[in-house]
């Protein structure tokens, strides 16, 4: 594959479809992307299973925090098996101490429960209070790829973080940035570290349809969609690379 790859995060079907069709190399499948993106519901996987492109879910069972009790540990494995057995290409999970640090107990468990699965360690990276200790513990536990906004709320403001982390990856493991990344900005990312994947929403805001859904607040101003026309033009970008 020439360029640099693109991964799509969609939360719908309208999504799943609207990525695919603008070019995306990969997507990750969620739920609530308002929340942070939860794991996805089992009609929604269904229909991925038939992508042409490869699949990650998110797995993570409830919004809020990565610090997870054991209930929520034995939610997660049980999601990771349904994932494996609709056939998916892999998964996207995370898990922190209270402090911040990587869980690497809960990881390692979940890790474990990933045989066949390709596996990104997502946002719970950007908690981390060391970057070294928590590439190193990724490394160990054999995640594929760190998506990392570099500690800051987007990838623009988290440059320097996002230089570091690159750099101590050193090639050990994928390091793709997430979180704000889009066609106005890309190109002065990866101006500057040379990343050779990116994650990106591709989204633009979605106009209310229900009025009474809006006012009972089931629909709200922040609700997006993922855009075809984003995808294509990030993908086109991504090729020039």
């Amino acid at each position: 594959m020439s360029g640099i790859l693109l991964e799509v995060c969609v939360d719908d079907s309208n999504g799943l479809a609207a990525a695919i069709a603008g070019g995306a190399d990969r997507v990750e499948l969620c739920s609530a992307l308002e929340l942070g993106g939860l794991t996805p519901t089992p009609g929604l996987i269904g229909q991925a299973i038939v992508s042409p492109i490869p699949i990650y879910a998110m797995i993570r069972p409830r919004p809020g925090n990565f610090v997870f009790a054991e209930a929520d540990i034995d939610a997660m494995l049980r999601e990771i098996d349904m994932i494996r057995s609709a056939g998916l290409a892999g998964v996207v999970f995370g898990a922190n101490h209270v402090d911040g640090r990587l869980d690497h107990t809960t990881l390692e468990r979940l890790m474990r429960n990933c045989e066949g699965l390709g596996v990104t360690l997502h946002r719970a990276f950007d908690l981390v209070p060391d970057l070294q200790e928590a590439i190193e513990t990724a490394i160990e536990l054999g995640f594929e790829r760190i998506l990392t906004s570099g500690r800051t709320p987007t990838s623009a403001q988290g440059l320097d973080n996002l230089e570091k982390t690159f750099a101590l990856a050193a090639g050990r493991i994928k390091i793709m940035p997430g979180s704000g990344v889009n066609i106005g900005n890309a190109d002065a990312l990866l101006q500057r570290i040379p990343f050779r994947e990116i994650h990106s929403s591709c989204a633009v805001v979605a106009e209310p349809v229900s009025e009474a859904a809006q006012r009972l607040g089931f629909e709200t101003t922040t609700q997006k969609r993922t855009s075809v026309e984003l995808v294509r033009a990030l993908k086109a970008f991504c090729l020039t690379r």
